[in-house]
This record gives structure tokens, sequence and C-alpha cells, in this order.
């Protein structure tokens, strides 16, 4: 209405014969002011990344009248003004880093910024739509993998990030327990009983999951005050700039002491979580009436804390078979789906369900057509979004037809552990983008991204997705591959193409990094893996050693060309370990065969290679900050204000990336490639392990791998215990 009287207000000032010039000079400054009020979020996002020269660009909120259409810009340089128009402040933020990038003028990454800016802008216009509502990123256990010890400055950081890349789905976990502790507490338990149930902090992921309880606790209340205060502002930043931060919701899980003290209602105790060794998880019926209040009560207690939110993430049976009986599985599955459903919509009315579509792939001996159509059976089409992230290794969403209509995004883990060989596969990305939209059964499709466990590393492959729901895959790689490379170095040449086509058809062409898998024992790289001697049958690695070995000698010839404080530098750091790495593991497998066949001359000879390669790899990654034990460590101690506190941080830092715990295969999943795991955790254990083998062929004795692995996993124990930096 206060459009359509500013317009017949100011056609009636023209048939009066008021100038149309002099209308324009009062209105345009008011105008001007609603745009820069509604884009302020935005303008300071471009502050923070190339400061005053923020101020010449204009930046224009474009209505939305459709408010279920997707985002769009528009770019366009005039007088050394850049104007962008979009229609939030993520598309205007995207736009601007798109903008920034083309140029060569910026290139934004974990690893650091290029910035430099010319002195006028060069002539431009551009205009993009995605037919993704939305664009999401996270993972569920990132804030385990990775985020544990971050404060405001770090989150600040990736906030910034999501929005240069326009992001505006993301998972935001921080600051749940407090709003857990106080739901527990107005239902009778202690402080004492929540200090045995709460997990350590970076293993909390899996305890709001339903996975697991108490392992690598107690929790700091210190910890939970200090995440609250910082999800505050974490959902302030994001809702200013237009995102939609998915927030937790009750999926049925309570603590072994609220079991205990409601004997009379129907709770399952589930079987150990992953191989067993873990404690026991509670899962409460979703006929039981204490369901429902319990969800509306954590939600109201949540929006008290953060402000009301539009979607909630709810999780019941991730990688937990459902506890249904046989006769009535399907029945009880869709009571779960609209247990949850009804408490999120009765607790925040029009709020959408958001849940992880990993169970479907991970299960699909239980997760049938059939279960997965009975549980969101009773589910509104437009109130749940599966999360159908996995994409690099399940194609879930074919075999589910598309999610029997409610809505879903496409996406890929890309990461798991923040475990961080180089690896990724543009083509493979562009390929599947294209081939989705074409394809008459995805069904309703709303978002599009990439759902790390962790973050800080292949940081290009992240780049690419999410330049890809903008232009649809109509770019060519190599053609998407020059600009990046004008943006992170400032410059570059044929042969530096030459070597990244090569870095491509190497490294860039895995899609999952397979052998991470070995003998159900997870890791990086062979090296990375406790030892055993059954490595002769390791199948290999993804990619193309000699590729990126002609890669490496192209770029190592071409690094005159580059300031050492360049980019360049660290991608050649990058392209150095994982080969070396690759190296290393061809080293083990011939060490341990020639030792088994008494050969102690070759034996030795591949030792002194394989220790000599190991400390030149740690010593490589000095220049690589996030690539360091010390830095991680120093992080988690840094977060405690007490010398316990410190120390608990400090094991739960060591534990996660070694040890992990349980019984089954996780101990090594979140292998870090890191200085100071090659030099102190890696090969010192593969070091005492080839020294027993090596004894026992000089003794003629057989050689006892069971006890040499339990020797082993007694030193991982102490080196976990240790409060030592290192």
């Amino acid at each position: 209405m206060k459009r359509e009287f500013l317009e017949i207000k100011n056609w009636n000032c023209l048939k009066k014969g008021v100038p149309f010039f002099v209308i324009l000079f009062f209105l345009m400054p008011k105008l001007y002011c609603q745009n820069n009020e509604k884009t302020k979020s935005a303008t300071a996002v471009l502050e923070r990344l190339i400061g005053n020269r923020a101020n010449e660009f204009e930046l224009i909120i474009l209505e939305n009248k459709d408010q279920n259409s997707s985002d769009s810009f528009e770019i366009l340089t005039t007088n050394n003004k850049v104007i962008i128009k979009g229609t939030s402040n993520t598309a205007i933020c995207y736009a601007a880093y798109n903008f920034l990038r083309d140029i060569g003028a910026v290139l934004v990454s974990w690893e650091g910024n290029r910035i430099n800016l010319p002195k006028k802008w060069p002539k431009f216009s551009k205009k993009e739509t995605t037919p993704f509502k939305y664009r999401e990123y996270l993972n569920a256990c990132t804030f385990g993998y990775t985020t544990p010890w971050w404060d405001w400055k770090r989150w600040e950081q990736e906030i910034d990030w999501m929005a240069l890349h326009g992001i505006n789905l993301p998972t935001a976990m921080e600051g749940q327990e407090a709003v857990w502790q106080e739901l527990w507490k107005e239902y009778g338990l202690t402080d004492a009983q929540l200090q045995e149930h709460f997990a350590g902090p970076a293993f909390l992921p899996w305890q709001r999951m339903g996975n697991i309880n108490s392992l690598e606790g107690p929790l700091p209340q210190e910890w939970i005050n200090k995440k609250e205060e910082v999800q505050q502002k974490i959902l302030q930043r994001m809702r200013a700039l237009g995102m939609h931060p998915v927030v937790p919701a009750f999926s049925g899980y309570v603590p072994k002491a609220f079991a205990e003290k409601h004997p009379e209602s129907k709770i399952s105790e589930l079987k150990s979580w992953s191989g067993g060794g873990f404690e026991s998880t509670y899962l409460l019926d979703s006929k039981d009436p204490m369901f429902k209040e319990l969800g509306k009560r954590f939600i109201a207690l949540y929006t008290k804390m953060y402000g009301a939110s539009e979607f909630y993430l709810a999780d019941s049976f991730n990688e937990i078979t459902p506890p249904v009986s046989e006769e009535h599985k399907y029945e009880e599955l869709a009571d779960y789906g609209n247990a949850i459903f009804e408490t999120i919509n009765e607790a925040s009315s029009g709020a959408a369900w958001v849940m992880q579509g990993w169970l479907f792939g991970d299960n699909k001996e239980f997760w049938t057509k059939e279960a997965t159509k009975a549980f969101l059976s009773k589910v509104p089409n437009d109130r749940l979004i599966i999360q159908d992230y996995a994409n690099d290794r399940y194609k879930v969403w074919e075999h589910q037809e598309a999610f029997y209509g409610k809505q879903w995004t496409y996406g890929y883990v890309h990461n798991y552990g923040g475990s961080n060989p180089v690896y990724g596969d543009f083509n493979f990305y562009k390929n599947e983008l294209t081939s989705l939209l074409k394809n008459p059964n995805k069904g309703n499709v709303v978002g599009y991204g990439v759902m790390p466990e962790g973050l800080n590393n292949n940081s290009a492959v992240y780049e690419f997705i999410y330049d890809l729901p903008w232009n649809q895959g109509k770019e060519s790689v190599n053609d998407w591959m020059i600009k990046y490379l004008n943006a992170r170095y400032g410059k570059t040449s044929a042969s530096v193409l030459q070597a990244w086509q090569l870095v491509i058809e190497s490294v860039y062409s895995t899609k999952y990094w397979e052998t991470r898998w070995w003998n159900d024992r997870a890791g990086a790289f062979l090296l990375f893996k406790r030892p055993t001697i059954t490595i002769k049958d390791f199948k290999g690695n993804p990619g193309d050693k000699e590729k990126l070995k002609q890669a490496l000698d192209i770029l190592k010839k071409e690094a005159k060309n580059y300031d050492k404080k360049n980019l360049y530098y660290y991608d050649i750091a990058d392209f150095s370990r994982h080969y070396y790495s690759l190296n290393i593991d061809e080293f083990l497998m011939e060490c341990v065969k020639a030792y088994q066949a008494k050969d102690i001359t070759k034996g030795d000879q591949l030792f002194a290679s394989i220790e000599k390669q190991a400390v030149a790899i740690d010593n490589l990654m000095a220049a690589q900050p996030l690539n360091s034990l010390n830095n991680w460590l120093k992080t988690a101690s840094d977060y405690g204000t007490t010398p316990d506190v410190s120390k608990l941080y400090i094991k739960n830092a060591k534990t996660l990336i070694t040890l992990w715990g349980g019984e089954g295969h996780l101990n090594d999943y979140a292998s870090r490639s890191w200085k100071g795991m090659y030099k102190g955790f890696y090969w010192p254990r593969w070091k005492m392990f080839l020294q027993a083998l090596k004894q026992s062929a000089i003794n003629n004795t057989p050689f006892d791998e069971e006890k040499e692995r339990e020797t082993i996993k007694q030193w991982e124990t102490k080196w976990c215990e240790s409060a030592a930096m290192n």
C-alpha cells in the first residue's frame, strides 16, 4: 500500500507540472536509505573483507514477490561504482564476491585471503539466478571434528565465508547444551546426573544424535556458558544476513537418569553404537505422552534463549536401527515421523522439520522404500526437508523416488572426520548437477550444497561446488579454473594451468576417498592406520600418483614467479604432503614384506626412507598453520580457564583424532595430515611395529602381531592422556 501511495502521489505531482527530477531529488534519498538499511549486514561483510572500498559498492535488495522463488542477482559497474542488486543479502554477498573473484582481485579461503584491488573497477556486467531456494552447509558432525574450540571471532569469519559463498541454510548446533541442561533439570535431574550424562566437548555431536552418552566427559559448565553466548551471536548474525539457520529439536533421546526416574514411560535401551564399546543410549517411544511434552518444552526453552526459528533438525535414527516390532513396523515408523513433526509444529507453528538423509544410504537393508515411505507418510510435503548430502557415496534420492513428494536437498559430504587428503571430483560435481536439473524424477528438490564433517581443507572443492547452483554447470571446469587461479595467485600461465589440469586428472578426480576404509580400520593413508602385517592386501589409493608428480614438478619450476607468501606455495605444500604420503604407503608395504621374507638389508633401507620422508613431511607443513597438531591442541587448551579444564580439552582433542572410542572401526577415522602427527604419532606407531617385526625375523621366532598391536594401543592411550602439546 505504501508503495502504491507514493506512485499515485508522484503522478499527481506530474499532472500539476512539478518537474520529475524534483520528485526524484526528494524521493531517492529516502529510497536509498531504506535500501541501505536493508543491506547493512551485506555491507558489513564487504567492509570486513575490503575495508573502505566497500563504499564503492551500491547494494540494492530486489523485491521478491514470490516467497517460494529462488535467489537472483545482477552486477553492473559504472562510473567506478559497482551496483549489485539481489533478492537477499546472501545473494548480494555472493554476487559481490563473484565479481571480485572474476576480476582476479579477491580469493577467500580457510588458509588465507588474497586481496589486491584495482584502482578502478573494470567494466563488468552479470546476471544469474539459482533454481535452488536453499544452499546448505555444515554437517552435524562438524561441531565435533572442527568447531569445539571456536570463539566468536572464528565464527564471524566462517559466517562471512558462508555469506560470500551464497549459503543460506547453515546448520547451527552450538549452544544447545544450555537448553538441554535447563530442560532436564526441570524434570528433576541433578547436576551430578547431568555430569555423568554429557559427553566431552569434541564428542557432543554423537550424543545429540543418540549414538553415545558420557564419552570423554564431564562437560565443563564454562564450556556450556561460552557456547550459549556464542550461539546467540551466531544466530543474530545469520538471521541479519537473511540466512535460515537449522537449529536442534527433540528426537526422542533421554538421559539414563531420566529413564530410571520414569519407569512408567516406554523407553528403549538401544544397542551400543558402531561396533560396541559405548554407553547405551535411551530412546523414548513416540506414542508416550512425554515425547511431545519434552519436545515442546525444549523448543520453548530454546526460543526463549535464542529466538524463534524456522527450521529444526531432528534425527531419531542416525546409524541406529529403529526399535520397532516386525509385525507393526510401518505403523510404528509412521508414528515416530508424525510425533517429531507434530512436536515441532505445535511448539513453533509453521516451522519445518529438517532431517539428515544419511541413514537411508547407511542402512539400506532396513530403510526400504516401504519403510521410508511409512516414516514420512504423516508429515505434510511442505513441512519437511530431507538433506540428502551423501551423493558422492550413495544415490539415495533415486532409490527413494525423490522422497515421495517431500522437499529435499541435494549435496555431498566430501570430508569425513576432518581427515584431509587432497581429493574431490570437479567433473563429477558438474555433471551430476546438470544431470539432476534435467531429471524428470528429481521431485521437489529445493536445495543444494556440501555438508562436510570437517573443514579447513581442499578449499578449491568448496569454491567450485558453491558456484554450481548459480552457473548450473554451464561453465566448463577449465574456464572456471582459469578465473579461480587468477584470483588465488594473482596471475597464472600456460604452465601453471597445465599443472592444475594434471592435478584435476590425478587427485581431483576422486569423488570419495575409498581407501580410508581398509580391513575395517579407518585412516586417510596407510601410514595413519594402526599397524598390521595384512597391508599386503591394501588396494592402493584412488587417483594417479604419477600425474600428481608431474604437476608438482611444473609447479615447483614456476614457483620463482610467485612471492613466498602467495597461496601458490600453500598449494605446493598441500600437493607435496599428499604425494609423499602415498610414497610412504608404498614403502610401508614393501618394508613389511621385506622383514617377513627376512630380507633385513632391504627392510632397513625402506625403514630409513620412511622415517626420512615422514620427518620431511612434518617439517614441510611448518608454513601451514591449519595443518598443525599444535594449533589444534593450543586452541583446545586456550578455551579452558583452569589447568584442569584445559587438560580435559586437550585429551578430547587428542582422542578425537586418534583413538576416538568404542571397539569398532572408529580409531583413526578423524586422522589428520598435520605437522606433529607424522613425526609424533603416526611414525612412532609404525616404528615400534616394524622394529618388532624385524626382531622376530632376526631371532627366527613367530611374530606376535596381536601383542604388538596391544602395546601400540597402550602407547596411544598414554599419548592421549598426556597434557603435552604434541
